[in-house]
């Protein structure tokens, strides 16, 4: 897939991953329940995209399952634990480890406009969350943190795995979910929206998204993995506006141009003709 098609698609995901913040706050259900009963649709979703889905067959097609499930575990648990902003701003230390691990793993090499992006990266979102971060619960912090560790490294693991099938992956990791939260979702309340949202949230908010993924994270480098997806949190407030009419504030939208900006010039043809640092 050309580079320029799996950033498009790259792009895509993040939109419809933005849409969850929305989800999880009007799903009036435990964390558990909800990645449960997400994971749950989103199996069904791709079972006819994945065919007979394979077990991995190498370590690095484990890590990546592992951290799969890891990830949209903690990041619905986080949300519930600590303030939205620092859930989304401790998730996003991802292109740190993308970036080390993309050079070991992948020998992709270490650029210095990759390390001026990831600064300039943490300052737009410092500067779009700024009214909104707040100490938390120490435990969502960690929490935060650990799925922004999974992010990072999850895109790595499935461009190293030999298989070449990170929907293979995805399968299994949403069936993992399902076994390890069931036992821990109580007795959420059925109601007609709750079960529609929980459908749209796992069908269009999880499933879909992952098969562009998959698709995508062999056109790019491990780094623009993460780096791209940030769009994710930056569309979260727009959602917000069109639904309740609340605006950012100033800080919020130069944050916002900050990180956009970023992304774009990073993706620019002559940032590929620069001189490696590593």
């Amino acid at each position: 897939m050309s580079h320029r098609r799996s950033v498009l698609l790259l792009v895509v995901t993040s939109i419809l991953w933005s849409f969850g913040g929305l989800f999880v706050k009007s799903i009036g259900w435990n964390s558990y329940a909800i990645t449960c009963f997400r994971s749950l649709v989103a199996l069904i979703v791709l079972l006819p995209f994945v065919g007979r889905p394979r077990l991995p067959r190498s370590w690095y097609g484990v890590l990546a399952m592992l951290c799969y499930t890891g990830l949209i575990c903690t990041c619905i648990m986080a949300t519930k634990r600590t303030t939205a902003a620092n859930a989304i701003l401790l998730q996003y230390t991802a292109p740190i480890y993308s970036l080390l691990a993309g050079h070991l793993l992948l020998r992709e090499r270490i650029r210095r406009r990759d390390i001026v992006s990831i600064g300039a990266l943490f300052l737009g979102m410092a500067l779009f969350l700024s009214d909104g971060l707040a100490g938390g619960a120490m435990s969502g912090n960690l929490i935060a943190l650990l799925s922004g560790v999974f992010y990072g490294l999850m895109g790595v693991f499935m461009r190293k795995d030999p298989s070449g099938r990170p929907l293979d992956n995805v399968f299994w990791g949403n069936l993992l979910a399902v076994l390890i939260m069931l036992p821990l979702i109580g007795k959420p309340v059925w109601t007609p929206t709750n079960l529609t949202l929980i459908v749209l949230m796992g069908a269009f908010q999880l499933a879909l998204p992952y098969l562009l993924y998959s698709k995508a994270i062999h056109g790019v480098t491990a780094l623009e993995i993460t780096l791209i997806t940030v769009l994710e949190p930056i569309m979260n407030p727009v959602w917000v506006f069109l639904s309740t009419g609340e605006r950012p504030g100033p800080l919020a939208l130069m944050g916002g141009v900050v990180v956009l900006g970023t992304v774009v010039l990073h993706e620019l043809p002559l940032g590929r003709r620069t001189k490696p640092l590593i």
